[in-house]
């Protein structure tokens, strides 16, 4: 199935039993398996229990494991979002279109009445911030966090078309930390910085954009001179450094500027 997902087969799941045939099955996969046992069915069976488990905690045990195995460093993590546009009628009032999901978190007053999992919260199909300039269409979001070192990623989590980046960053973030207990640096877009966000980072090493919209970014900036600046390694560039409490959070701001785009954006870390 992933090798069909990454689009190096690119056959239905009807016909996998038909790409097995004349390969040593049992040898491959294990004693007693037959092509035609890898039918459609039991692919589909595998995914209701995929969807039941997590996928987004069955995704980051499969990835970390494989960095562990290939020596990927993950001293730098780089979180960002993408949307992913859907064609055709969608009745935004019947559950089928919610489809894909998470584990929903523990219902203590339920805990002890039952022992069966907990059922997945199905995500919305919806209209909302369209990154791939297709406003008109319904889309569903997929949140990414990948290494430094070679975009490897570690962590994926599928959301409703019409979550926003600033509300869900920060969670998702002590999320990745929490479950991988890893110490390293996480890097985001300016969709990050937002002082609840901010609150919520305690402990936590984060590198982001300040947005200039930002009253305090806007006053740095204006009031700095030529003399608060400083020659960066990078030619053409030059950096003015500043402490902020924004959020009531003691930080270090990174004002840098660009000769050849004579733009001045502020940085924080």
């Amino acid at each position: 199935m992933i090798i069909n997902g990454l689009g190096l087969l690119s056959a239905p799941l009807y016909l996998f039993p038909k790409f097995f045939e004349g390969k040593d099955t049992e040898h491959l996969i294990g004693e007693g398996i037959q092509p035609e046992h890898l039918n459609d069915y039991r692919l589909g069976r595998v995914l209701d229990q995929l969807y039941l488990v997590g996928v987004s905690q069955i995704f980051t045990i499969i990835a970390l494991a494989a960095a562990q195995k290939f020596e990927v460093k993950v001293e730098t993590s780089h979180l960002d979002s993408s949307s992913f546009h859907l064609h055709g009628n969608y009745d935004f009032e019947h559950p089928s279109v919610a489809f894909w999901a998470q584990n929903s978190p523990e219902d203590e007053s339920n805990s002890s009445a039952s022992n069966d999992p907990i059922p997945p919260v199905p995500i919305s199909i919806t209209y909302g911030y369209s990154q791939g300039s297709s406003p008109d269409l319904p889309q569903f979001i997929v949140q990414l966090i990948c290494t430094g070192d070679g975009d490897v990623p570690l962590f994926l989590k599928v959301a409703s078309g019409n979550e926003s980046d600033s509300g869900v960053f920060a969670s998702i973030i002590m999320e990745f930390k929490n479950q991988l207990n890893l110490d390293s640096l996480m890097v985001a877009q300016g969709a990050l910085y937002t002082a609840p966000n901010l609150s919520i980072l305690t402990g936590c090493r984060w590198l982001s954009r300040v947005p200039q919209r930002l009253k305090q970014a806007q006053q740095l900036v204006s009031q700095l001179s030529e003399t608060d600046f400083i020659d960066s390694a990078v030619t053409g560039y030059r950096s003015s450094e500043h402490k902020s409490n924004y959020g009531g959070v003691l930080q270090r701001w990174l004002v840098v500027e660009s000769s050849a785009l004579s733009l001045t954006d502020v940085n924080y870390q």
